[in-house]
């Protein structure tokens, strides 16, 4: 089947290069850490806030369904955490964490630019394609919106990109299915594909026989070659699983026009400049989101 939405690829993905880190920053910010310990969640490290502010939407959501929506991370971790996500605090008091997580630390990465008119401009474009986000057989981006809006435009921005970027996971998972691809075969070939390092990708805490194991699994399908590196077949997959997921991304930024699409990628940039000058989002990203891919041939 040929692609044939409003927007090109490349635009769509631009549009969630610019649109992460946005919505990124909550995880990371010392605003949510303070937010999150004020609930009783330990912040000696970010996960037990990650796994509470992400899955909060879903309300009381336990490991198993955590673990099939996140999807990426080792099944014992997730349990270790989201297990005991919903003894602190119920998720409508972890949603009013990550609400005012996300209302202070944004302020404190844009200054001045988190009032400008530029900045509600691109909170309104970007709005207009998270309502338009169909989200039938995308639970984490249908529990997002169904969330009331908020009314501050830096607000608002986070709260679009959040839909569009788990919308856009959500279709990411099935891609890695359609080509056969389990949480952690997704990783470790990613990791030899060059989105980063594998060790990167120890955050996900799978252990090193399961990585192996998921090596040997890639290699006797010739995806991936003895060092680790992918195999051109395995590059090919790795292409056509990024390809499915901009098309199936697409769809909520027909609601823009491409001049309205430029546009906003032009409006995000600056506050996009802001938060990755805090230093506080990682260096190296497992997303990949600096990766190019030629789809002419996938």
């Amino acid at each position: 089947m040929t692609y044939d939405g409003a927007h090109d690829l490349g635009t769509v993905r631009q549009l969630w290069q610019l649109l992460e880190p946005v919505h990124a920053l909550v995880y990371f910010a010392p605003e949510s850490y303070e937010e999150a310990g004020a609930l009783g969640y330990a912040t000696d490290d970010r996960w037990p806030m990650y796994f509470a502010f992400r899955a909060a939407p879903l309300g009381p959501a336990d490991a198993e369904l955590v673990n099939a929506l996140f999807y990426s991370f080792s099944p014992s971790m997730v349990r270790r955490y989201a297990d005991r996500s919903w003894r602190a605090a119920a998720p409508a008091r972890v949603l009013e964490a990550r609400a005012a997580a996300t209302d202070r630390s944004l302020r404190a990465a844009l200054g001045e630019r988190a009032a400008s008119p530029e900045l509600a401009e691109a909170a309104g474009l970007a709005r207009r394609a998270a309502e338009a986000a169909v989200t039938a057989g995308r639970p984490l981006a249908a529990a997002n919106a169904a969330l009331p809006w908020p009314e501050a435009p830096h607000a608002v921005l986070w709260h679009a990109a959040t839909i569009l970027r788990e919308h856009r996971g959500d279709g990411h998972l099935v891609a890695l299915q359609a080509h056969h691809l389990d949480p952690v075969e997704s990783l470790v070939l990613h990791a030899g594909a060059g989105a980063a390092p594998a060790e990167a990708f120890e955050s996900r805490q799978w252990s090193a026989g399961e990585w192996h194991r998921a090596h040997g699994r890639l290699a006797a399908r010739d995806l991936l070659s003895e060092d680790g590196t992918a195999t051109d077949a395995g590059t090919a997959v790795r292409t056509a699983v990024e390809k499915l997921t901009d098309e199936l991304a697409a769809a909520p930024w027909s609601a823009l026009s491409g001049q309205e699409a430029a546009r906003l990628a032009d409006l995000l940039l600056p506050p996009v400049l802001d938060i990755v000058a805090t230093g506080l989002l990682p260096s190296q990203s497992t997303l990949g989101i600096g990766m190019k891919y030629d789809y002419s041939d996938a």
